[in-house]
């Protein structure tokens, strides 16, 4: 039987082109090597992130992913943690920079809040050494671990057929090669994650694309510590493009080089959120290459956990998991490739599929009926 559409990868970019085809009343098959997902998809913060992308694609696909999200997850049995995102300035530039997004299109719906405002929307970021937060009501926030596997359940009742723990080995127009057959169809995405070997391999290579490694923790906080949402500090400013292109950054990057420079060295920025039990998944680090080592380094991990203090100012803290991530990165946040007639690369290149893979599946979907 011939497919309207074969997917190639479960990951969220695969997930949300299922979802975006099914739309479109296409029958959609989707096929990955592995028997459940184990990649960068789980291994992430599950925050819905649209504060700070860049501006343009980028910014308008995050926005109307955490739409998709806030839609989807309670059908999937998805539950959201918590919701908004408070960025907590430390140096007076950075708060130059948030509030110079204020200003921008994308923050029309952004509050900066100090003193008394702040007091009252958030007293447990009322710190001496903190010069205020930019607060934005967009971001959600989900257990990777668990939620892409509840949509992938969600999508199976919705029509979507999935085939796990079958390697696709060859992909032409029109067919896939895999479990000793062809399987037809008139579309195919390919949307490998991090995988940038098995097929196609001189698309990536043509868009410089390399692998970014993360580390990340599980921390405990003390008990009956409320978090009320997710939480960024001054290294995410020069990090994310949708603040990094403010015209503050650079002051602010400056600054860094002399105050964080072993911070900056490892590509440190801080994202804190919390977990229904109260623990915090805290991180990340960014480290780039064409091949990464598996070992994490308790350097990083203790310059993780002294901006976190910095930020928290946690009385006490254990942590009780630790772990790394892989994911593709370009120059640009995304890449969608027609590799062949009727066949396209489909890849989240800046570590926002969580954020953006919905709007994304939706440009690419929606292209078909264009062409």
């Amino acid at each position: 039987m011939s497919n309207d559409v074969i997917i190639v990868g479960s990951g969220i970019v695969g997930l949300a082109c299922a979802w975006a085809a099914l739309q479109q009343g296409k029958n959609v098959r989707v096929i990955d090597r592995d028997p459940f997902c184990v990649g960068a998809s789980i291994r992430n913060f599950g925050f819905v992130t649209v504060t700070g992308q860049g501006r343009g694609d980028t910014w308008r696909r995050a926005r109307r992913s955490r739409d998709v999200w806030a839609s989807l997850a309670p059908q999937a049995g998805i539950a959201i943690e918590h919701e908004g995102l408070y960025v907590l300035a430390q140096r007076p530039q950075a708060k130059v920079v948030l509030q110079e997004l204020c200003k921008q299109a994308e923050g029309q719906d952004l509050q900066w809040l100090e003193g008394q405002a702040l007091q009252d929307r958030a007293p447990q970021f009322v710190m001496k050494h903190l010069q205020g937060a930019l607060y934005s009501p967009y971001e959600l926030r989900i257990e990777a671990r668990s939620a892409i596997e509840k949509l992938r359940l969600w999508l199976a009742t919705q029509g979507v057929v999935f085939k796990m723990g079958q390697h696709v080995q060859e992909v032409i127009s029109g067919a896939v090669f895999t479990g000793g057959q062809w399987l037809q169809a008139d579309r195919i995405l390919v949307c490998p994650g991090p995988d940038m070997r098995s097929l196609f391999p001189e698309a990536f290579s043509q868009n410089n694309t390399q692998l970014c490694q993360l580390q990340m923790l599980r921390v405990r906080p003390p008990d009956g510590y409320k978090l009320g949402a997710g939480v960024m500090s001054d290294l995410s400013l020069v990090r994310y493009r949708g603040y990094s292109e403010l015209p503050g950054s650079q002051l602010l990057l400056d600054q860094l080089r002399v105050e964080a420079p072993q911070e900056l060295a490892h590509g440190i920025h801080l994202i804190v959120v919390q977990s229904q039990d109260g623990s915090l998944v805290v991180g990340d680090s960014h480290h780039y290459g064409q091949a990464m080592r598996p070992f994490a380094s308790r350097e990083v991990e203790d310059l993780i956990l002294y901006e976190m203090q910095r930020l928290l100012c946690l009385g006490h803290y254990q942590v009780t998991e630790r772990w790394t991530g892989i994911y593709p990165s370009a120059q640009q946040d995304s890449m969608v490739r027609e590799v062949m007639p009727g066949v396209q690369l489909v890849s989240v290149t800046s570590g926002t599929g969580m954020s953006t893979s919905f709007g994304l599946a939706e440009d690419v979907v929606g292209s078909w009926s264009a062409a």
